[in-house]
């Protein structure tokens, strides 16, 4: 039996080990992250192993009571795995994304003895029960959030989300698949997890060299990179200045200084759309670069992105340029969204003395 899982599953295990030896030596992943990418890893592994003999018994007919046991943990695994995905890549997930999973997996042990999700007749074939597709509804389920919020976290670039959806596609496949190529497709969904996985995270450390490790936005060197190519694309530049920055700084600590900043340039990812890269260039400065966006657009941005921040008890001053001719230079385009930037910047101080 051990060589025969060997040979099946050769391809997932040299990903798994070729993964543990690619958390071993980043440098980039939090540790609490690096914990649960391991215990994800050792997940699938063991799933691995449930499902070759699961399926190595069914072709031999024998094991009926062993194959029920089996079949309820690889249905309660599945939504689990997707779950400590979520858990795993998102971030502040709680713990209560497992709920779902957790009810899935003990009306799984339920029907061991009822056959409400599935069960085996005589033939020792599987039958679904009134709840046999609720496994695949959740896998969905948690599918089609995980993207929405990965995307929702991105700075909805493509480099970003192609990724993404590659992950939700490996995951869908479980959803789908099954019902194209029947219960052979079980052999071959942990090895698509698993590539899926590996390839998302081989992405995401690539992404790192161009992000802010603060803030998650993208960094000065992306921001060079971007505005020196597809010039003719950019229709209007965004100026942000995050206000009173030092004093938060100099009364609270730099620790309270850098919650500021990732509050805000959350409100800015949130405020963006495709198109719009949202850049972090130095401490308390920001620039968005619209490609191919009109001016009602870029008005209504800076009044979402203000609406947003004013939700919080942090506060910036924006200004923008649009090149509606096509006639000015990029430089001249930063120099105009700079100066009207710094113009309610003064303004907002000339306020705040007023008051004071």
């Amino acid at each position: 039996m051990f060589k025969e899982y060997l040979i099946q599953n050769f391809a997932t295990i040299l990903i798994i080990i070729a993964f543990i030896i690619l958390l071993k030596t980043t440098i980039f992943l939090d540790k609490k992250v690096k914990i649960k990418m391991f215990f994800l890893i050792i997940m699938i592994f063991i799933l691995s192993i449930i499902v070759f003999i699961e399926y190595y018994y069914n072709l031999e007919n024998s094991h009926k009571d062993l194959r029920t046991v089996l079949m309820a943990i690889r249905y309660s695994a599945t939504p689990f795995i997707v779950a400590m995905v979520l858990y795993t890549l998102v971030k502040k997930m709680k713990y209560y994304v497992f709920i779902p999973a957790l009810l899935i997996a003990i009306l799984n042990i339920i029907s061991i003895f009822n056959g409400m999700v599935y069960s085996l007749n005589d033939d020792n074939q599987l039958v679904r029960g009134p709840l046999g597709y609720l496994p695949f509804i959740a896998v969905g389920i948690y599918s089609v959030f995980l993207v929405y919020i990965l995307i929702k976290q991105s700075n909805k670039q493509a480099t970003e989300i192609i990724p993404i959806v590659f992950l939700c596609i490996a995951f869908l496949s479980g959803l789908i698949f099954p019902f194209i190529f029947g219960k052979d497709y079980s052999q071959i969904f942990c090895v698509t997890i698993i590539i899926a996985l590996f390839v998302y995270y081989v992405f995401s450390i690539l992404q790192l060299t161009n992000k802010d490790s603060l803030t998650g936005l993208l960094n000065r060197q992306a921001y060079y990179a971007s505005t020196s190519s597809n010039l003719r694309d950019i229709t209007g530049i965004i100026s942000i200045d995050m206000n009173g920055l030092k004093v938060i700084n100099d009364t609270y600590g730099h620790l309270a200084g850098d919650e500021a900043l990732i509050t805000i340039s959350h409100c800015f990812t949130k405020a963006v759309k495709l198109k719009q890269p949202v850049y972090r260039i130095g401490g308390d400065e920001f620039m968005i670069v619209c490609f191919k966006t009109s001016l009602d657009e870029i008005k209504q941005l800076v009044k979402n992105i203000e609406s947003n921040v004013n939700e919080t008890k942090y506060s910036c001053s924006i200004g923008y340029s649009y090149n509606e001719e096509k006639n000015k230079d990029f430089d001249s385009m930063v120099k105009e969204s700079d100066d009207m930037m710094y113009k309610n910047k003064a303004l907002y101080y000339e306020n705040k003395n007023k008051n004071n």
